[in-house]
């Protein structure tokens, strides 16, 4: 096989093994019976989804055919090295802003990085990746640019890729150089006259047409500017970058059936106003009769967001340890003191509004792109999977099924962990039902909010005000380095409707 057959044939398989669901398909028994899931990895994060009788089947096929293919191209990856080089290799340096950090070499059928060449500035290498013998980790790098690329299991991010004739959303990473609005790291071409102050997003204007095609735009794709920070957005909800009053702010969408999670976001930086808790305010606009949530850009040109899930890999967890006391571990190992006073106020609030999703990508640290210093905790960001967002009334009301992150598995054990509710004025919450009623019930929201449900949401935070008022009283100390009811798969949401009665 020549080269160019093997690259057609290497990208063929590619694609269809794209198309095809990852993963494996686990069983559980309770109470005699047998229930089917279907898990997998996606941005680094464990994922699982129930599997109705008549799915089953069909995955099962699916899933070995994925396995069957991804032998064949195992196969072709393993030709000679000179006739894969010849035909896959894309040279770049890796940036961090103006600093050149390491040589890597992109495999264009793929998209990931399949070669570290030099290591310029190992100080600079993305949080979490280690050097060993002088080179750094090409998996724990992979890992991290895959992260970089939109989800595909993103709502609507299917009909997007066949607009934009694409395979694979990491192949727009490489069209927008990798850039992102939440931190500094790029990819410049080897011999490419490029600059960071030309490329970047932050003082540079971007491309609306991805984000126009994410949110269903009919565009194709030999028309478009792909230059968009929207390729590096990350997370399952539709959403996309838009430059509002000069300003670079995030619309979100909601998921189905209640579209409740932009409403959740103005509830959430309510909550927060009244605590005094450090945030990103939310408010909520309407496109096509459907709520979006907006916030601005809380990163800049030298200001960047690390992930907890990025600091909680600069250590090997170890096993007698909890999640949680690891991650305040690691964040004294570089230095940042204040992790359990913000964590206090964070697991509060998570508390509060029953949020399910506080996964190890939804907070953060902030730290200065070209000192590396550390300058404290990101504004508490993205709360909207919470009061019960995708549950009926009956549900909320039974506080059924409501999900913990990131720490433990359920709020009643997570609220345990909080050492100090001093801080806490709890005469600031007393118009928290109307601050939920005044949302829920703004124009355009009764046709996703009927009144029982409302009323439901209410009742369920102001019980949980209640509790947390005599717990603050009681201020006992528990043993925080337990890993009891510890969350052992940090998985986002997917937001597939798993509404039961």
């Amino acid at each position: 096989m020549d080269p160019q057959e093997l690259l057609a044939k290497i990208s063929e398989l590619t694609k269809e093994i794209e198309k095809l669901p990852r993963g494996y398909i686990s069983q559980k028994a309770i109470n005699g019976k047998v229930y089917y899931y279907h898990q997998w990895s996606e941005n680094g994060q464990k994922k699982s989804r129930y599997l109705k009788d008549d799915e089953l089947a069909a995955l099962s096929v699916e899933i070995s055919r994925r396995k069957e293919l991804q032998a064949q191209l195992k196969r072709l990856r393993s030709k000679p090295k000179k006739t894969q080089s010849e035909v896959t290799q894309m040279q770049y340096v890796f940036m961090h802003q103006r600093i050149a950090v390491c040589d890597i070499e992109l495999d264009d059928a793929t998209g990931s990085i399949r070669k570290i060449g030099a290591i310029h500035a190992p100080e600079h290498l993305p949080v979490g990746v280690p050097i060993r013998n002088g080179m750094a980790d090409r998996k724990a790098l992979n890992d991290w640019w895959t992260d970089r690329c939109i989800p595909e299991s993103r709502s609507g991010v299917r009909e997007a890729m066949e607009t934009l004739n694409i395979t694979s959303t990491r192949a727009l990473l490489v069209k927008c150089y990798g850039l992102s609005l939440s931190d500094q790291y790029w990819i410049c071409p080897k011999d490419a006259n490029l600059s960071w102050d030309e490329v970047n997003f932050f003082t540079n204007p971007f491309s609306d047409d991805i984000g126009d095609v994410l949110f269903g735009a009919d565009r194709k794709g030999d028309a478009l500017n792909l230059s968009s920070p929207d390729n590096t957005s990350d997370g399952n909800l539709k959403k996309r970058w838009r430059m509002i009053d000069g300003k670079r702010c995030l619309v979100k969408g909601g998921s189905n059936p209640f579209r409740q999670q932009p409403f959740n976001e103005v509830i959430a930086t309510g909550v927060m106003e009244r605590l005094g808790i450090p945030h990103v305010p939310y408010t909520v606009a309407w496109n096509k009769g459907a709520p979006y949530s907006i916030c601005e850009d809380f990163a800049d040109e030298s200001r960047e967001l690390v992930p907890a899930w990025r600091i909680i890999q600069m250590q090997k967890k170890p096993n007698n340890i909890s999640v949680y006391q690891h991650f305040v571990n690691c964040c004294e190992a570089i230095g940042v003191r204040d992790a359990v006073p913000f964590l206090d106020r964070m697991i509060v609030l998570d508390y509060l509004i029953a949020n399910e999703d506080r996964h190890l990508n939804n907070f953060g640290l902030l730290r200065n792109s070209e000192t590396l210093e550390w300058l404290g905790f990101a504004p508490i960001y993205d709360s909207g999977s919470s009061l019960g967002y995708d549950k009926v009334a009956s549900q909320i009301r039974s506080e059924r099924e409501v999900g913990c992150k990131p720490f433990k598995n359920h709020h009643a054990e997570q609220i345990k962990l909080v050492s100090d509710f001093s801080w806490i004025d709890f005469g600031r919450l007393s118009d928290v039902k109307d601050l939920i009623i005044e949302t829920l019930t703004a124009d355009g929201a009764e046709e996703y909010m009927d009144a029982g449900r409302i009323e439901a949401i209410t009742e369920s935070v102001e019980r949980r005000i209640r509790n947390l008022s005599e717990l603050a009283m009681k201020q006992t100390a528990y043993p925080t380095a337990s890993t009891e009811d510890d969350v052992e798969e940090d998985i986002a949401e997917d937001y597939t409707p798993k509404m039961t009665l």
